[in-house]
């Protein structure tokens, strides 16, 4: 998808682009496969916010996306391209045989009318899914399992994919779009192809407004708290942070500081760390 740009009639149309949306080709979504979206705003079930940030945001229903690719064997037909609005990737409506209609993440190159298929002996093209052992190394998947039968988990956003870098007894190697080098159980079922909506991290929203419609609500400056609110917060005018680094509401360090537990069970499966 190409990205449209204006001829600036407003001061945010300056800086603004949007997708052209000429992969669309079906407007409306499947009824079937709708479900409701609650709203929580960053809040828990006493009512206090627990995610900042949270809230408001254009209305939409959650659109359900088949991960499993459970229907061995039997081939489906694409009825159209959709826009979700959960997610940055577009969505395909499949239609298989037996008159069952679902939705898949829809990979670079899908159109109208291409047959898909989950099998183990289907073809190398886009769409197609099998287990990561049936791959032939070197090829771009998406859609990765991490346990056999759960359904995807990784590689799931617009314009990325994991490449099958080797198979060594039961797993096979995979290179994730972060760099990442993983182990992967090589029983697990990937999806063929590159994730299609490439241009998606090249749109420039242009206005304070569209971050609204995205349900994400404005961040103050710690620097503009008082010093109970906020680390960076207090002093007289613009004041320096007064710490070694920025820090969090919290008074983590901001910058750099590593998250991830030192004894995580799959620590053993990444043989080379994201960069």
């Amino acid at each position: 998808m190409g990205i449209r740009r204006f001829r600036p009639i407003t001061p945010s149309q300056r800086n603004m682009s949007v997708l052209d949306f000429k992969e669309i080709t079906k407007k409306t979504p499947e009824k079937s496969l709708l479900a409701v979206k609650n709203s929580k705003a960053g809040r828990n079930a006493q009512g206090k916010i627990t995610v900042r940030h949270q809230g408001g945001g254009n209305r939409n229903k959650y659109r359900i996306i088949d991960f499993k690719r459970n229907k061995l064997d039997m081939e489906a037909t694409v009825v159209g391209i959709e826009y979700d609005p959960n997610r940055t990737a577009n969505i395909a409506l499949i239609k298989y045989v037996d008159g069952t209609l679902a939705y898949i993440i829809a990979p670079k190159g899908l159109t109208n009318g291409d047959k898909v298929i989950s099998s183990e002996r289907a073809d190398i093209k886009p769409g197609n899914t099998m287990k990561l052992e049936n791959i032939p190394v070197g090829t771009l998947v998406h859609n990765v399992e991490l346990n056999p039968g759960q359904g995807a988990k990784l590689v799931r956003v617009a314009g990325q994919s994991a490449q099958l870098m080797a198979k060594e007894g039961k797993y096979a190697h995979l290179r994730l779009p972060s760099g990442e080098m993983r182990l992967v159980l090589a029983n697990c079922k990937a999806t063929i192809g590159v994730i299609g909506n490439e241009e998606h991290e090249n749109v420039k929203l242009g206005k304070a407004g569209k971050t609204r419609y995205l349900g994400i609500r404005p961040t103050v400056r710690g620097s503009a708290m008082n010093p109970n609110d906020h680390p960076h917060g207090g002093g007289e005018g613009k004041s320096p942070i007064g710490h070694a680094g920025p820090l969090t509401p919290w008074g983590k360090p901001a910058l750099g500081y590593k998250t991830r537990a030192k004894h995580k069970k799959s620590n053993r499966l990444i043989t080379k760390r994201r960069k």
